[in-house]
């Protein structure tokens, strides 16, 4: 066969130039961006966009990602974008150029290993400003780690705080929260006697406040993935205009490999299904319907495919398959055809992660 499906289509031209775009918007402000590479599973194709679009660093919680954007010969700083485990501190020194941490025994672990490796690692230490993720709680603690750090420590450097927001507490980032930020850095720098190199205010939703330009001044540098890779979260939650980006870097397609007329309500006993959870089924009467070649196994949630064809529902998956409504479809479906599906951030996840979807580069 020319082509296998499941099929994920990734647009590099189009993935650049929302690189490019957004780091032309950040930097209007004076804020560099680190572009995040985990959100595809940190594909050397897709690394080597951000790096070529402009990003600052080449972003990502994985260090095997890392590896292999410095592999493909990658030259930008690498930055590690989840706290190290004290299990990895070897290959974060080897990998990474600065890396977030919250944690003192292990930042005194990275030191040991910088010193091991002749190196000088550098670190941003973040602030827990109510997401309730990582970072530091307690500001004077804080403050005394980045004095710790400045005299104690001789091959790691503390280049900058930062904080992050929305991830875990879906807490926003306003000017307000960010200005506390900014606060913390000048209290830290104050007692350090020197100016820090970077105030990290957040990752993709921190963009709202750089589309409404109303972010601090002194935030300079910016995590950057969905809002690059999809541009999406902020449009459909936040109601932003993102039409400067493309939203469709990424497509699935799925071949159709049964279609017939069914029932639209479960016959039998209802009890589990294979995940152990009882849905709600609507009964609609007899209903034409389509089995699509991928499933959960695949791409996670079957909430998260957005059908580029009129009159197409999702209806749920199973681990292979994929159910689709295509009574009021406006095409007469039959086996061998291909659904297109636009798609979100954490089925671009699971899709550039399965060994069963074949990738292809556009």
């Amino acid at each position: 066969m020319k082509e296998r499906y499941p099929r994920l289509e990734i647009n590099l031209a189009h993935l650049k130039h929302n690189v490019a775009k957004v780091v032309e918007k950040c930097g209007s402000y004076g804020i560099q961006v680190a572009g995040v590479i985990k959100g595809a599973t940190g594909l050397v194709e897709v690394a080597k966009q951000f790096d070529e679009g402009g990003a600052a660093f080449i972003a990502s919680s994985r260090l095997e990602q890392i590896e292999d954007a410095k592999n493909a010969g990658i030259e930008k700083p690498m930055m590690l974008i989840r706290i190290p485990m004290l299990s990895e501190v070897e290959d974060v020194i080897r990998l990474a150029d600065i890396s977030l941490n919250s944690e003192l025994e292990v930042i005194k672990a990275l030191n040991e290993e910088a010193k091991k490796q002749g190196k000088l690692h550098k670190v941003i230490l973040m602030a827990d400003m109510g997401d309730l993720r990582e970072g530091f709680w307690d500001k004077e603690e804080m403050a005394d780690v980045c004095e710790y750090i400045e005299n104690k420590l001789i091959n790691i450097q503390l280049v900058g705080i930062g904080t992050n927001v929305g991830c875990y507490g879906s807490i926003s980032p306003t000017v307000e929260t960010l200005n506390e930020l900014v606060e913390i850095a000048e209290h830290i720098e104050a007692r350090l006697g020197r100016e820090l190199e970077y105030i990290s205010g957040g990752a993709t939703s921190s963009l709202m406040r750089v589309w409404d330009g109303n972010i601090p001044k002194r935030i300079n540098l910016l995590r950057i993935g969905e809002g690059i890779l999809l541009a999406r979260d902020l449009d459909v939650f936040y109601g932003y205009d993102m039409s400067e980006l493309y939203q469709d870097v990424f497509r699935l397609k799925a071949e159709v490999i049964e279609v017939k007329d069914k029932p639209s309500h479960p016959v039998g006993t209802i009890a589990v299904d294979a995940f152990g959870h009882t849905p709600v089924y609507v009964d609609r009467g007899i209903r034409r319907r389509a089995l699509l070649g991928v499933g959960k196994v695949d791409y996670g949630d079957p909430a998260e495919l957005l059908p580029m064809e009129k009159g197409i529902e999702v209806l749920g998956a199973s681990s292979d398959h994929t159910i689709i409504d295509i009574q009021d479809a406006e095409k007469d479906w039959k086996v061998g055809d291909v659904m297109e599906f636009d798609i979100c951030y954490a089925t671009i996840v699971y899709l550039t992660n399965c060994r069963n979807v074949n990738i292809v580069f556009v």
